[in-house]
């Protein structure tokens, strides 16, 4: 599994699933780089088919539609799609 880290301040867990061509997911990842935060995160879409699914299957237990980004805060709480004001208010930056 590909899982890519990115170095910064530890807030949260915060775990990213997105698709390496979704203009949204970039959004997303800038803007946690931005924010300066710790977080992981999956493209999807470059995985094998096998890790695809499985991935998927994990997604889906936080968003049924299995869009993408979908930011998972600590095991608990999801955000989907591009909400800069909302993970900015749950990251507290």
């Amino acid at each position: 599994m590909q899982v890519k880290h990115v170095e910064g301040k530890n807030v949260a867990d915060i775990m990213l699933y997105t698709l390496s061509t979704c203009i949204w997911c970039k959004k997303t990842k800038q803007l946690l780089k931005e924010l300066g935060v710790e977080y992981s995160y999956i493209d999807v879409d470059v995985l094998a088919p096998e890790e695809k699914r499985n991935v998927s299957e994990v997604i889906e237990k936080w968003n049924a539609a299995v869009s993408f980004p979908t930011l998972v805060l600590n095991n608990k709480e999801v955000i989907l799609g591009f909400q800069p004001e909302e993970i900015k208010e749950k990251l507290h930056r």
